[in-house]
Formats: C-alpha cells, sequence, structure tokens
C-alpha cells in the first residue's frame, strides 16, 4: 500500500487543483479509481485511454485542448518520457503495474519498495479518497482487477444482498470467482466493464453519468434515470458478450494441450480481457489466450490460475513481431498474424520447458 506520507501527499496535490485532468484506463480499476478521485472535488476533466496501455504525444493535443494546472495519470502501465516533458503541467502517476523509472513526474507505485505487491489502483484511490459512502466503487474496482480489498466485511454489511450467495468469505481464487460470477457485486462489476465498449462519445456519456450515481441500487434496480440509461446499456453490449462466450466454451480443443484458445474477429465487438477471464474460472488448469484478429494483428489475453504468463509471455516473444505484459497471472498483448502460429508453438514449449 502507499505510505501515510504518500496518502497525504496525493491527496493535496488533488485538493489544491483547480482544473485538473485525469487519464485513466478503460477498465473497471481504472473507471472506479478516476470516479473516486474525481468525486473529491468534482472538479476538471476526465478521459479514458482505450485500447492502448501508453500514455504518449498522441495525448498533448488533448492536454492542450484542457490546459489543466495538474495532471492525474490512473492504472496506466507505461507513461512515455516525451509526453511528460510536452504536457507543461505537473504530473501525478498513481499505478501498480511493474515499475518504470521516468524523470519529473510523481510517481506513486508500491512496487517500488516491493515488487511482489499486487494492489489496485482502485484501492489505492479508495484510501486517498476516504469517501464511506463510495464504498462500493471501491469494492467494484478491486474485485474486477481480482483483489479481496480489506474493506470487504465492510461492504457486506452495507450491502448483504448484493453478496447473498456467498458465505465466510475469504481471499481465495475461488471466492473471488463466486464473487465475479454468481453475485449481484459482480454483476456490477460486468457493468462498470461492459458500458466502456462500443463508441467513445456512448462510453463518455457513460462515464459522465457514473459521477453522478451515488449508490448501486441506482443501477442494479434501476431506479433513477442515470441508472436506467446505465443499465440500458450494459443490456445491449451484454447481449453481444452472452454470444461470444457460448461460442468460446463450445470452441473445440486439442486433446492435452496446456493452452485453451479462442479465437474471433474484428467484426465482433472487444471482450478479450473479459472472455479471457471467465475461460479461466471455467478451465483452471489452462493458460487461456483469447486473441481477436484485427488488421493483421491478433489482439491478446492471456490468463493462468498458476501459471507465470508475464514470465513465459517474455520467453516466447522471442524472435517474435509483437509485444506483451502486464501482470503475473493476466497478460495483454499482440501478435502479428504471420507470427501467430510460430508463437504458440514458442508458448508451448517455454510451458513444457517449466513442467
Amino acid at each position: 500500500m502507499l505510505t501515510d506520507e504518500q496518502v497525504k501527499h496525493f491527496r493535496e496535490e488533488l485538493n489544491t487543483a483547480k482544473h485538473p485532468f485525469f487519464i485513466f484506463d478503460d477498465d473497471p480499476d481504472g473507471l472506479c479509481s478516476f470516479l473516486l478521485l474525481y468525486k473529491m472535488n468534482r472538479e476538471g476533466r476526465g478521459m479514458a485511454v482505450k485500447s492502448i496501455p501508453v500514455v504518449d504525444t498522441k495525448f498533448i493535443r488533448k492536454v492542450e485542448e484542457v490546459g489543466p494546472d495538474k495532471i492525474f495519470i490512473l492504472d496506466m502501465p507505461i507513461v512515455d518520457q516525451e509526453f511528460i516533458d510536452k504536457a507543461k503541467a505537473p504530473i501525478y502517476w498513481l499505478d501498480h503495474h511493474p515499475p518504470l523509472e521516468r524523470n519529473n513526474i510523481t510517481y506513486f507505485n508500491p512496487r517500488v519498495r516491493d515488487d511482489s505487491l499486487y494492489i489496485p489502483t482502485s484501492l489505492m484511490a479508495y484510501k486517498i479518497s476516504d469517501n464511506k459512502e463510495d464504498l462500493w466503487i471501491g469494492v467494484v474496482g478491486c474485485l474486477a482487477d481480482y483483489h479481496m480489498p480489506d474493506f470487504i466485511d465492510e461492504f457486506i454489511k452495507k450491502y448483504p444482498d448484493l453478496m447473498e450467495k456467498i458465505e465466510n468469505i475469504n481471499d481465495t481464487d475461488e471466492d473471488k470467482d463466486q464473487i465475479i460470477y454468481h453475485t449481484l457485486l459482480g454483476k456490477l462489476i460486468r457493468i462498470f466493464s461492459f458500458i466502456l465498449k462500443g463508441k467513445t462519445s456512448d462510453m463518455n456519456k457513460c462515464i459522465k453519468i457514473l459521477t453522478r450515481v451515488k449508490t448501486p441500487y441506482e443501477i442494479l434496480n434501476q431506479e433513477t434515470s442515470q441508472g436506467k440509461y446505465i443499465y440500458k446499456k450494459f443490456e445491449r453490449i451484454n447481449v453481444k458478450y452472452e454470444e461470444l462466450i457460448d461460442r468460446a466454451r463450445k470452441a473445440k480443443q486439442k486433446a492435452n494441450d496446456s493452452l485453451f484458445i479462442f479465437e474471433y474477429s474484428e467484426k465482433e465487438m472487444s471482450f478479450t480481457s473479459e472472455l479471457g477471464n471467465e475461460l479461466v474460472h471455467f478451465n483452471p488448469d489452462k493458460i487461456v489466450i483469447v486473441a481477436r484478429e484485427k488488421s493483421g494483428d491478433m489482439k491478446c489475453s492471456f490468463r493462468s490460475k498458476s501459471k507465470n504468463v508475464q514470465r513465459l509471455l517474455e520467453k516466447a516473444l522471442v524472435g517474435i513481431e509483437g509485444y506483451g505484459g502486464g501482470h503475473e497471472l493476466a497478460c495483454g498483448g499482440s501478435i502479428k498474424k504471420h507470427d501467430w502460429e510460430q508463437f504458440l508453438s514458442n508458448l508451448r514449449r517455454e510451458i513444457n520447458e517449466c513442467k
């Protein structure tokens, strides 16, 4: 976790910002981090970064348009030095990916002290905001990133019906999966994920609406106009997801293969990360690869319950045109279509050598 001094420092910088600009990852952890910090003062603007895990010079034009006095980057694994140098505003980077060294930036990442730590950005954002009314947002962000927060008991006490099918919660993969796939809290996590899909303009509208939502019941029970709008967007997207996950579960796999592979095309909406998470839940003994072919690239999600896919991916990519990285049990990447079969062969080789 961040130190008390770091929490105080970040909070003070945000509280004294008159026109902050938030740049955050387009997943529930990034979204929840933004919501928690934006709602502290309700000042400034936010932008989700779609498709790429990098803040680079392409975002300078947006920075110039917004004209912020401070920039807060949340849950983004890479920030280019050139962006930092050209931004012309102090930058505060809150993250939990493998640490990177950068100049002229204030960096908040617990892994600088201990690289084995896994603390979602939304957990740190909740500690910084210290707003009990947003407890549910903090829990959504943490569990969406597969982390059991230390305030889960407080959440269960406040929202018992959102966890009614789960008893004796423990910090285990089985309990996390049960929450994510078999409770109303899990449904809420999926809602937060799916409203980030589709057109950027529609996504931005949903994010703006979420800044005004006060309770999870506004969404789950469609109690307000804001909640109804969010839920209707979720329903439209969920239909497409259910079609894909059904096809993925029925996909034929090679006997005795250490990999579970599901491929789909760019003609279909991207659910690569969500499909990977659900498929590994039902195939815990496999390394799951979900790949969406787009413009000659295989955009991938890699998931495992036990094997260090980050390390395996690094070795399998040697001599391959592509890239990848992330966390030990969950990575993303992109492989050129012409190298795809060779990459899979490399990956199987590395898995066999680790046995």
